[in-house]
């Protein structure tokens, strides 16, 4: 019987021959990440030296702290702290810590590989499923337990297909991919299924493009989003070095999904995400003049270089709205020696823009650039509900990098194809 991605992945995982949508499977697990807002500091650290001293496997453990970094108070900084010590105690190599959040860093080095089951305590994880992974986020109370055995139940999802035909317009990105697709979906039209992305615009989309997808589909209550691993994903490992160790695993033809979707992307214009649910979705053309007090180019799902480099094309020459606030965080170091040694971080910071270390800060509304009230913001990150950034009387608006940009330069939401 032809079978799904999520299906393959998860019978390889637990040692079976088939498996199909809705059985329970006690799968290993290929990678375990921890950050510092939700791993060790919760609960995880005192119950595992209460059970066992050591993890079941300490080169398949990461830990990153990216949420606190860098800290902005005394409690923030002990956090990191607990963090990095715990790790040294228990002798995880894998610790990271002022290199960019936690997805990013997964991907850049090597952690998410084709084919494998990759879980982390943050509910973002699901964008290693860009590399042909199963990744998805698990409570902290979750993980205790896979540090201890590498194993843990899942239940196999059904999938969602969603097909994107043709290509993207100019000033179009993948991130109006996501948005449009999650404002038809629904903010739990997926919960517990996985959410397949495919198609020809798909398969035309760089590597930068396909994490911004994947990264969001936890934003429709999806346990993983996944695309199916190529040639560019293949690249992108031996550009690390890593040619073995991973199965590109795809559909087979003719597999069961629970639903499809069918867009063109021909026909997709710039979208923005409004206050303050993800899936209450409108084109940027729709929302008339809204006037901005901040935006915000930066995170997981919308600072790696592509991101950058597309917010610099439109800025280059020019400079932001009067009395706007433009930051920009790269996703990761690697990100921003890149972005720093061909200029594009020089073009930004010239149009005004202050550049920040790589950091999940804003994004979460720890440090770096918090809200107050009465202010809105528009952001490229991948969550806008109440309090997100700040004040609880503040206004998140999510859209793409371009169109971040271009609303910089005006001062209001504004649609980049006009600049483009």
């Amino acid at each position: 019987m032809p079978k799904t991605m999520s299906e393959k992945i998860l019978a390889r995982a637990a040692g079976v021959p088939a498996a199909s949508a809705g059985d329970i499977l006690w799968v290993n697990v290929d990678k375990a990440m921890l950050d510092d807002i939700l791993g060790p500091r919760v609960e995880i650290a005192e119950k595992m030296l209460e059970i066992k001293d050591e993890v079941w496997n300490k080169d398949k453990v990461v830990v990153i702290s990216d949420h606190y970094t860098p800290p902005a108070n005394a409690k923030q900084a002990e956090i990191v702290k607990f963090t990095r010590d715990w790790s040294k105690r228990h002798g995880i190599d894998n610790y990271y810590e002022y290199v960019g959040p936690c997805h990013q860093i997964m991907a850049e080095y090597g952690h998410v590989l084709p084919g494998t089951v990759v879980l982390g305590t943050d509910s973002h994880t699901c964008m290693g499923g860009a590399l042909g992974a199963f990744a998805s986020g698990v409570g902290s109370t979750e993980m205790l337990g896979i540090l201890l055995t590498g194993k843990t139940w899942l239940k196999v999802p059904e999938t969602i297909k969603v097909e994107w035909t043709g290509r993207l317009a100019p000033g179009v990105m993948a991130k109006d991919i996501s948005l449009k697709t999650i404002g038809v979906v629904g903010h739990a039209g997926a919960t517990y299924k996985t959410v397949e992305y495919c198609g020809p615009a798909i398969e035309a989309l760089s590597l930068d493009e396909r994490m911004a997808i994947t990264n969001m589909a936890v934003e429709m209550g999806a346990k993983a989003g996944l695309i199916a691993p190529d040639q560019k994903v293949v690249d992108f490992l031996a550009a690390r070095d890593i040619t073995t160790g991973y199965e590109l695993i795809t559909s087979d033809p003719g597999a069961v999904y629970c639903e499809t979707h069918a867009f063109a992307a021909g026909e997709l214009v710039p979208m923005v995400s409004c206050p303050h649910e993800v899936d209450n979705v409108a084109e940027v053309g729709a929302l008339g003049k809204k006037a901005i007090h901040q935006a915000y180019i930066g995170s997981c799902t919308g600072g790696r270089y592509e991101d950058l480099a597309a917010a610099a094309r439109i800025l280059k020459g020019r400079k932001i709205a009067k009395g706007l606030r433009l930051l920009v965080s790269p996703a990761s170091q690697e990100i921003w020696k890149q972005a720093a040694a061909d200029g594009t971080l020089s073009v930004l910071a010239d149009a005004g823009a202050a550049i920040l270390a790589p950091t999940c800060g804003v994004c979460v509304g720890l440090h770096s650039g918090v809200l107050a009230d009465g202010e809105v913001c528009i952001s490229s990150t991948n969550r806008n509900f109440i309090g997100r950034m700040g004040s609880k009387n503040a206004g998140i608006y999510l859209g793409s990098p371009l169109t971040v940009a271009a609303s910089a330069l005006t001062g209001v939401i504004t649609d980049p194809r006009q600049f483009i």
